[in-house]
């Protein structure tokens, strides 16, 4: 089995087969796989009378809602490479990611911020949906640029991730076979679609098993739950935070799910217990990374969970542990995660890398035939991962990935701020809350650091938990000694 060439051929299959099955449903109206194709048509015109070519960068900063569905699948049949931006984002951060990948316009939906950005609105791009206009072919390669994804390094500024259109189809490839997954498949997705992993464990995935994608835009457990009733989801991936919430819900009927998966971030074994004591279902918990792209492992098809894993690894991927020489370890044995392509089964060699970084408006190749994860675990003789750390310090919050470089470096440009430390304090519910210790000679009103943060940093980032202190802890390097800092913020002022 191999995934389809290209992201403008993923429809094929529906087409010829159930061209008047619903292939999408969102807030706005259900779409067939008839509809979904010339509206993908429709918008690969719009985008190609606005200017967009071969190469140039899409992006959008738009709901969860059908227009960013069509846009994305319009873009990929001219050429273009899509670049989802943040809702939830500050307007610095969705100025400076706009500047890393320098698109040739933004999808501006009613939470785009940033100016100095040529950006179209929600309103007339449905009014040039509406004219009908329509792009020449253009010719794709399997392995042309697609889509980038955004992460941040340790050093907290965002990298840009260019995946191309062979490896955002190959997951779900491999997710319809591995799970039996067929035309009776009804994925709900309430994460954001601007989240490029989501684009294709939404729309990209369902369209290969010939089933339906349900785009929600609901965040709240209620309002979830309500859409997952009333379209009959049978398979929705969630944070812990939300599962954490619905776990202490028996009022909130989802006997329709048939599987309901974890990401982003560590769910407990405790939650997941107390997730089955509660509606009877297990979690199924799954490991991915935005460079994969999505679904590194994820647990069975069934009630099989493993403490402290996440399930066995994807059958397009080899995952191993290796050591700081760069050997590889024995099951079992820890050391950091490392990605390569299968080497058996129906998937063996297809795996790549991503091609590269967006980088000073021209893509920075990667070497690599391999993928160092930077995160610490294990992999079991039969092919079961454990992550034990992940990525060091990366603060993973309620799902959200939150970098304290990028923090820190703006908690510093505070006039009271000597230096500053950002770490993470272990939370029941979100799984990790962002805290922050100063430096400094003089008192500090939390609050106004608060509201200093909120100028330049989505909410979700801004520290819950402040301390200062005379002088942070340091080794011999001047660096600061991360050991304790919990015990430290529990002892200085608050």
């Amino acid at each position: 089995m191999s995934a389809p060439e290209t992201v403008a051929r993923v429809l094929d299959s529906a087409l010829r087969n159930r061209p008047d099955a619903t292939a999408i449903v969102a807030r706005s109206g259900e779409l067939t796989y008839t509809q979904l194709d010339e509206q993908a048509d429709r918008a690969a015109g719009v985008l190609w009378d606005l200017g967009v070519r071969p190469g140039d960068r899409v992006a959008a900063c738009l709901p969860n809602d059908l227009d960013v569905i069509l846009a994305f699948h319009g873009a990929q049949r001219i050429g273009a490479i899509w670049a989802g931006i943040g809702e939830g984002l500050s307007a610095p951060e969705q100025k400076l990611l706009a500047g890393i990948c320098e698109p040739t316009l933004v999808l501006a939906g009613p939470a785009w911020k940033a100016d100095g950005v040529r950006a179209v609105s929600v309103d007339a791009w449905r009014e040039a949906m509406a004219a009908g206009l329509s792009a020449p072919a253009v010719e794709t390669n399997p392995h042309d640029p697609a889509g980038i994804a955004f992460t941040s390094g340790t050093t907290g500024v965002p990298k840009a991730l260019v995946h191309s259109q062979h490896n955002l189809l190959l997951p779900g490839a491999a997710l319809v076979q591995s799970r039996g997954w067929g035309p009776d498949l009804r994925k709900g997705d309430s994460l954001a679609l601007t989240i490029l992993n989501m684009l294709v464990l939404t729309t990209l995935t369902a369209a290969q098993a010939e089933g339906c994608s349900i785009i929600i835009d609901a965040r709240h457990v209620e309002g979830i739950v309500e859409v997952i009733n009333r379209e009959n989801v049978k398979v929705w991936n969630a944070v812990p935070a939300q599962l954490f919430d619905l776990a202490r819900r028996p009022d909130l009927d989802i006997s329709r799910l048939d599987e309901i998966w974890a990401g982003g971030g560590d769910c407990p074994h405790h939650l997941r217990l107390a997730f089955l004591e509660t509606h009877h279902l297990p979690i199924r918990a799954a490991y991915g990374l935005s460079e994969a792209p999505t679904l590194v492992s994820i647990d069975p098809v069934g009630d099989e969970m493993r403490p402290g894993s996440c399930g066995p690894v994807m059958p397009h991927l080899d995952v191993a542990a290796f050591d700081k020489e760069g050997n590889r370890l024995p099951g079992g044995e820890v050391g950091e995660l490392v990605l390569a392509p299968a080497t058996s089964g129906p998937f063996a060699g297809q795996w790549r890398p991503i091609l590269g970084t967006w980088l000073d408006g021209k893509l920075n190749p990667n070497p690599e035939t391999t993928t160092h994860t930077g995160d610490v675990g294990f992999v079991s003789e039969d092919g079961w991962v454990s992550v034990l750390d992940r990525q060091k310090l990366m603060i993973v919050r309620g799902g959200a990935n939150v970098y304290p470089a990028e923090i820190e470096r703006v908690v510093s440009e505070h006039p009271k701020v000597k230096a500053v430390v950002v770490f993470a304090v272990p939370d029941e519910r979100l799984g990790e809350r962002v805290a922050a210790l100063v430096e400094s000679d003089e008192d500090v009103d939390p609050e106004e650091l608060r509201a200093f943060c909120g100028e330049q940093l989505a909410r979700y980032k801004i520290p819950e938990l402040w301390g200062r202190v005379g002088s942070l802890p340091r080794n011999a390097m001047g660096k600061v000694n991360r050991t304790g800092l919990v015990d430290l913020l529990a002892e200085s002022e608050s």
